[in-house]
């Protein structure tokens, strides 16, 4: 099982790894987890060593997705990612990017979706700065968070469906 830490914490323990083992880092919200995000970490994992997950903070997830966004909290979120197998750091960042947080980290290899390129990666410029090596992992068809709250809105708002319990 994985452990969510503090920034400084993380560089203390990834410090006697470097050299040894290949850090691979990813970032995301990670709300409402689901099987897309386990295959999706699942594959992250295998690019190295030592992956290290980097949650969006709630304010942060609130700024990208909305503000009835995240559903789930973020220590929630941080301790289920940890969970996984997979996984064996998690943490936290504030900002709307993971760039801040790759400067120090300084992983081999980062890791996202599919959905994104060279091009359209935001922290392109950061990783290319550091020598990071870029991999785009595949993504899961029809499994995300949007597409889980989706079905449940629809499941919720479908007349005559819904339970008369009350009576």
């Amino acid at each position: 099982m994985g452990e969510v830490l503090t920034k400084e914490q993380l560089l203390d323990r990834l410090a006697p790894m470097r050299g040894q083992s290949s850090i691979v880092t990813t970032n995301g919200c990670f709300d409402i987890l689901h099987v897309g995000h386990l295959r999706y970490l699942q594959g992250c994992k295998r690019m190295g060593d030592v992956l290290v997950v980097m949650v969006n903070s709630d304010a942060s997830v609130r700024r990208l997705k909305g503000p009835k966004r995240p559903v789930v909290n973020e220590s929630d979120r941080a301790e289920l990612v940890a969970g996984l197998g997979c996984v064996d750091f998690v943490v936290l960042f504030e900002e709307d990017t993971p760039e801040p947080l790759l400067e120090i980290i300084k992983p081999d290899f980062h890791a996202k979706g599919a959905q994104y390129n060279e091009d359209n990666l935001p922290e392109m410029a950061t990783l290319r700065k550091i020598g990071a090596k870029v991999c785009f992992v595949p993504m899961v068809e029809n499994r995300s968070t949007t597409s889980i709250i989706d079905s449940i809105q629809q499941s919720l708002c479908q007349p005559g469906e819904l339970s008369n319990s009350g009576k």
